[in-house]
């Protein structure tokens, strides 16, 4: 069962992940070309998934917006593993000492604040935008990556090995480097994925409260957005940008799943 789930986690991200590099390059219609003759269209063959309010093909919307979510939430989480990991590792290395006490109740601190309010902080100084939301997100991961750190590290510096590299002479950053990361990454790979399919929420949560991508940038939040007043006569509109969300997310959280039953030496296999 853990199997199928790994597999069909890999599937559903795969191919989310393949249309929105696809959409770099090609999308069957221009997603800022307005057509308001071709309005609210149901399926055809011109236009498989439909068109929008304003005559935009729904597939190609729906797999150049997979472009916008999934690159804020890859770079959110880039942005938390590069800031979170290394607080982590300084502060298992640091335990007990005042800068390890320091580096968590800042961590404390930003979790007082969801990633929302963030956004919203970030917003008021700089202007909505897609960058905003990477930074809002990503500053929210960043404790997130930085309790995880620690919390492996610190089981690892009181094993035989981590001692041995102390007697040869290696200060704690090197131990950190060369001992403790490779045995934590893992751990690591687990938490960056439930954090990029949070990320994927997060996106669409900004987007649709108009915090996020802004237009004509397409963004399945901003989608949710755009039909709301057309939900009645096209609910199509909300259903498949929700549904892209849905599926990305089950996909990310299987996957997620799956590598943690791989990865972790103490689950047994399935």
């Amino acid at each position: 069962m853990a199997r199928l789930g790994l597999v069909l986690g890999a599937v559903l991200t795969a191919v989310f992940v393949g249309a929105a590099l696809i959409s770099l390059v090609w999308t069957p219609w221009p997603t800022d070309g307005v057509n308001i003759a071709a309005s609210l269209r149901g399926p055809s063959a011109a236009h498989p998934l439909g068109t929008d309010h304003l005559g935009r093909d729904m597939l190609s919307m729906l797999m150049a917006g997979a472009q916008t979510s999934l690159a804020v939430a890859l770079l959110a989480v880039g942005f938390g593993l590069l800031l979170g990991v290394p607080l982590g590792l300084a502060a298992a290395a640091l335990r007990g000492s005042w800068l390890d006490a320091a580096i968590m109740r800042a961590n404390d601190l930003v979790f007082a604040f969801p990633a929302l309010v963030i956004a919203v902080l970030i917003t008021a100084a700089f202007g909505p935008a897609a960058t905003n939301a990477v930074l809002a997100i990503g500053i929210f991961n960043t404790p997130v990556f930085a309790r995880v750190t620690r919390g492996a590290a610190l089981s690892l510096w009181t094993l035989d090995y981590v001692r041995a590299a102390r007697l040869a002479g290696k200060d704690a950053a090197r131990i950190s480097v060369e001992h403790i990361l490779p045995n934590i990454a893992p751990i690591l790979i687990v938490q960056a994925s439930i954090q990029f399919s949070l990320g994927i929420l997060a996106e669409a949560a900004l987007a649709f409260m108009g915090l996020g991508a802004q237009p004509p940038q397409p963004s399945w939040g901003r989608m949710l957005a755009d039909a709301q007043t057309q939900v009645m006569r096209a609910p199509q509109l909300a259903v498949l940008p929700g549904l892209a969300i849905t599926l990305t997310v089950l996909g990310l959280n299987l996957l997620g799943d799956g590598l943690r039953d791989r990865l972790d030496p103490r689950r047994a296999p399935p």
